[in-house]
């Protein structure tokens, strides 16, 4: 399995979006550099309310770019960067792989899956109704989360647009994401 970064994204400071860039560097055990998410322990404030000492298993979101063609059949309009996410992938079905799933990004950076954004309501305050398009429920009554996925950096590198993607699975049996 591989795919192709379609855009990098950070923020230094909290908004619910993040600015794309030309390149962002993971940094490991860390996070994006200058992004006001990376850190050893948790940053999302409704998590920094519950217990600040926290791991942070959140350091960098990633959506695959497909979401946002979902989303405009829908009638809404996302680009990269707008869902907060920092890796805007392309030609990978990132809902569908395992926790602890390497993902080797560019040259050096490779980050370890750790679940699903759960996301939240600050969705629909950025586009009315958005939030019942990545939240529902499948055949089964199961909820579906579409938002993304988390993880963390085991290596640190730098990422650009256009830069591979190579994935590499953890040994089975497979664990299916939930929301971290």
């Amino acid at each position: 399995m591989s795919g192709t970064v379609a855009a990098v994204s950070r923020n230094d400071v909290y908004s619910f979006t993040k600015p794309t860039r030309d390149s962002i560097t993971l940094l490991a055990g860390l996070g994006v550099e200058g992004d006001v998410h990376a850190g050893v322990t948790v940053k999302h404030r409704s998590r920094v309310a519950q217990d600040p000492t926290q791991p942070n298993l959140r350091q960098v979101h990633l959506i695959q770019e497909e979401l946002f063609a979902e989303l405009a059949e829908a009638g809404y309009t996302v680009t990269p960067g707008q869902l907060g996410e920092n890796v805007t992938t392309r030609g990978l079905n990132l809902l569908a792989l395992p926790v602890g799933t390497l993902l080797h990004l560019g040259d050096e950076a490779v980050v370890e899956v750790t679940g699903l954004r759960n996301p939240c309501l600050q969705i629909d305050n950025f586009q009315h109704g958005l939030l019942k398009q990545v939240v529902g429920r499948d055949a089964a009554g199961e909820v579906v989360r579409k938002s993304g996925i988390m993880s963390i950096v085991r290596t640190g590198g730098a990422l650009r647009p256009g830069d591979p993607i190579r994935v590499e699975l953890p040994a089975e049996p497979h664990r299916p994401l939930e929301r971290v």
